[in-house]
C-alpha cells in the first residue's frame, strides 16, 4: 500500500475507509454493477479502451466492464477493498488492474491523459464537498481530450456525511468549464432504493 498521507484538507481517508470494510458497514454496495452503468456501457455512452473506476470499492462496476472488455483500472483508498477487487478479478479470470491509493493526487500524477473513460459511482458524493474542485480538474487532466465521464451523481437531499449532498446545479457549475454537459437527468433504472435519487450523467472532455 502506497504510504502518502491522506489530502490534508479531507479527513476521510485509508483508515476511515478500511474501518467501514472492517466493521462490514458497508452499505454503499450494492454487491453489483449498478444497473444505469450496465445499459450504459451496453449502449455504447462508456467509450471502449480504457477506463478509470475512481472509488471502485469491491469492483462491483470495473469487473462487469472487464468482463466487456474494457481495459479498467480500479482506484480505492481501502486496502480491504482492493484486495478483495482484485481477488474477484482472479476467481472470475479477468483482467483488472487495482491501484490502492488517492486518486486525486497520486493517480493523477501517474496517468494523467490516459484514459478514453472514467465511471463515476458513489465517488463524488464521498469525498470531502472541499475536493470537489479538484475532483473536476483530475478528472479532466486524466481523460484524454474527448473523453468521457459516465456514471451517476448520488442526490441524498440532507446534510452530514459521507456520504454527502450533490446538487444538480453544482453539478453543472463544476464541471462546466471543462466539460460538456451532453447528459444530466434523473436514472429511470437504479437500484430500488435509490431510485428517484440518482443523477445520470454523460460528461465529455472539452478543455
Amino acid at each position: 500500500m502506497d504510504d502518502t498521507p491522506p489530502h490534508p484538507a479531507d479527513p476521510y481517508g485509508p483508515e476511515f475507509w478500511s474501518s467501514l470494510y472492517r466493521t462490514g458497514d458497508t452499505r454503499f454496495d450494492q454487491g453489483r454493477i449498478a444497473p444505469p452503468i450496465s445499459r450504459m456501457a451496453r449502449d455504447g455512452d462508456i467509450p471502449g479502451g480504457r477506463v478509470l473506476v475512481p472509488g471502485g470499492g469491491r469492483g462491483h462496476d470495473a469487473l462487469a466492464l472487464a468482463q466487456l472488455g474494457f481495459a479498467v483500472t480500479l482506484v480505492d483508498i481501502a486496502p480491504e477493498a482492493c484486495e478483495a477487487a482484485a481477488a474477484a478479478a482472479r476467481a472470475l479470470g479477468v483482467p483488472l488492474e487495482v491501484r490502492c491509493e488517492d486518486a486525486l493526487v497520486e493517480t493523477l500524477a501517474s496517468r494523467r491523459g490516459t484514459f478514453d473513460a472514467i465511471v463515476e459511482h458513489t465517488f463524488f458524493c464521498a469525498i470531502d464537498p472541499s475536493r470537489r474542485p479538484e475532483y473536476v480538474e483530475a478528472c479532466a487532466e486524466l481523460l484524454r481530450p474527448g473523453g468521457v465521464l459516465a456514471g451517476l451523481f448520488f442526490l441524498l437531499g440532507r446534510p452530514g456525511g459521507p456520504p454527502f449532498d450533490v446538487t444538480e446545479p453544482e453539478i453543472r457549475g463544476l464541471f462546466g468549464a471543462r466539460f460538456d454537459v451532453e447528459r444530466l437527468r434523473p436514472a429511470a433504472d437504479s437500484f430500488p432504493d435509490r431510485l428517484g435519487r440518482e443523477l445520470e450523467a454523460r460528461l465529455v472532455r472539452t478543455r
